[in-house]
C-alpha cells in the first residue's frame, strides 16, 4: 500500500455528604464546594471522540464501524508537526505523524473501554515500529485520548492486557494526549467498501489478519459482555423484588443511610464497589480511604465514565450529588476536602454499592481489574 513496503510492496501496490455532605443536619453555613458540576444524569446521547492508530487506517475503519453506538469513522493524521499534512507527506514519515482513524460514538451505547477492547483486536500492540508490512513512525499503534477519564480507561486496559499474558513482548503501544487531527483524503476514507477486492487482498497480504488469527484465536470475535448493555437498570417491579428497602430508599428515592452503621463505611478488604442496581463499577478499595464521616469515602472513581454528577438543592444550598451512570442510582456526594492527589471526598452510601472482593473478581466478570491489584 504505501512506499515504505519492503518485499510485498509489489502486491500490495496493486491492491493500493455523607458527614456534613450527606445529613440534613449539617451546618447552615456551607463550606466551598468549588467542583464543577459534570453531566447530569440523563437518557440523552453522550457523544465523544476516539483516536487510534494500528498502521494502515484502511484496516481500522471496518471494526470500529460495525459497533452500535458508532456514528462515524474517519481516517486521518494526528501527533505530526506539519498542518494539513498530505498522505504523500505522512508516507515519507517526515512529518511526526500517525495513521489514524477517529471513532465517532455515544457512550450510553458503546463505552469507551469496548472501543480499546476492539482497537487492540486489531494490531500488534508489542510494535513500535509500525504494523505488519507497514514500517516506520507513521505506523505505528497508539491510544490519543481526549481527556482524563479516557487517559485512565487507556491506562487501566493497556496494563490488563500486559498481565493478560497474551503476548510474549511487552506491550509498546503509545497513550498520549490528542493533538490536532486532520482528517485525510477523500480516497482513503471508508476504503474498505469503495475497493472491496483491494482492501481484501491487502489485509491477507500484509499479515494482519494472519497474526490476529494467531494471536487472539477464539477471542478475536469480540464477546458483547463488555458493552454498556451489561450494566442497565431494571424496571422498578424487579428493583422492588431485589432490594432492600433501605437499598430501594437510598438509590431511587435519594435517601441517606445513618453514618456509622452501614455495611461498608470500614471494610478494608481489597476489591471493587458496583452499583447495586446495574452492576457498573464505580470505586476500588485502592483509592478508598478513612474520611471519619462513617460513610465509604473514596478520592477519586475506579472508572470515571460510571460517574454522573448533579446539583442538588436539597437541604438548602448547591452539594454535587453522585449518580451511577447506566443505573441512574443515587449514591451520594462529593466534596472538596478529599486528599490528595485529587482533593476529593467520594461520600457513598453502603447500600448504594455492592462489594465484590478481588478474589471473586473474574468469576463476576470484572476480570479486567484484576491488574490493579497486582
Amino acid at each position: 500500500m504505501m512506499n515504505q513496503l519492503i518485499a510485498p510492496l509489489a502486491l500490495i501496490s496493486l491492491l493500493a455528604a455523607c458527614t456534613a455532605g450527606e445529613s440534613t443536619s449539617e451546618p447552615s453555613t456551607p463550606a466551598n464546594h468549588g467542583i464543577e458540576q459534570v453531566a447530569a444524569p440523563s437518557t440523552a446521547p453522550d457523544l465523544q471522540v476516539a483516536t487510534f492508530a494500528g498502521g494502515c487506517f484502511w484496516c481500522m475503519e471496518l471494526p470500529f464501524e460495525e459497533l452500535p453506538g458508532v456514528s462515524a469513522v474517519v481516517s486521518g493524521y494526528t501527533a505530526g508537526e506539519k498542518q494539513f499534512p498530505t498522505y504523500k507527506e505522512v508516507c515519507t514519515g517526515s512529518t511526526g505523524h500517525a495513521e489514524a482513524v477517529q471513532v465517532h460514538f455515544d457512550a450510553s451505547q458503546v463505552p469507551y473501554a469496548t472501543l480499546l477492547d476492539v482497537f487492540w483486536r486489531q494490531i500488534d500492540p508489542t510494535d513500535a515500529g509500525g504494523q505488519f508490512v507497514d514500517r516506520g513512525t507513521q505506523y505505528r499503534p497508539a491510544i490519543y485520548y481526549d481527556g482524563e477519564a479516557q487517559k485512565e480507561i487507556a491506562l487501566r486496559s493497556r496494563a490488563a492486557l500486559q498481565a493478560s499474558g497474551r503476548f510474549d513482548k511487552p506491550i509498546a503501544t503509545e497513550i498520549e494526549p490528542l493533538t490536532e487531527f486532520f482528517p485525510a483524503e477523500d480516497n482513503h476514507q471508508d476504503y474498505y467498501d469503495k475497493n472491496p477486492g483491494n482492501y481484501k487482498r491487502y489485509r491477507k497480504g500484509s499479515g494482519r489478519d494472519k497474526f490476529l488469527e494467531s494471536a487472539w484465536g477464539a477471542d478475536l470475535e469480540l464477546k458483547p459482555a463488555k458493552s454498556a448493555v451489561r450494566y442497565s437498570k431494571p424496571d422498578d417491579a424487579t428493583l422492588r423484588a431485589r432490594l432492600t428497602e433501605l437499598q430501594y430508599e437510598v438509590t431511587q428515592k435519594d435517601g441517606t443511610e445513618r453514618s456509622f452503621k452501614n455495611e461498608y463505611w470500614d471494610n478494608k478488604e481489597a476489591g471493587i464497589y458496583v452499583d447495586i442496581v446495574s452492576g457498573e463499577p464505580l470505586f476500588s478499595s485502592q483509592e478508598k480511604y478513612k474520611s471519619g464521616t462513617g460513610w465509604p469515602s473514596f478520592w477519586k472513581p475506579l472508572v470515571a465514565e460510571n460517574i454522573a454528577l448533579d446539583k442538588d438543592y436539597k437541604i438548602g444550598y448547591a452539594r454535587n450529588e453522585v449518580r451511577s451512570k447506566h443505573g441512574n442510582s443515587h449514591l451520594g456526594h462529593v466534596f472538596d476536602d478529599g486528599p490528595e492527589p485529587t482533593g476529593l471526598r467520594y461520600c457513598m452510601n453502603s447500600a448504594a454499592l455492592r462489594f465484590i472482593p478481588v478474589a471473586d473478581l473474574e468469576q463476576e466478570g470484572y476480570g479486567e481489574f484484576l491488574a490493579k491489584f497486582k
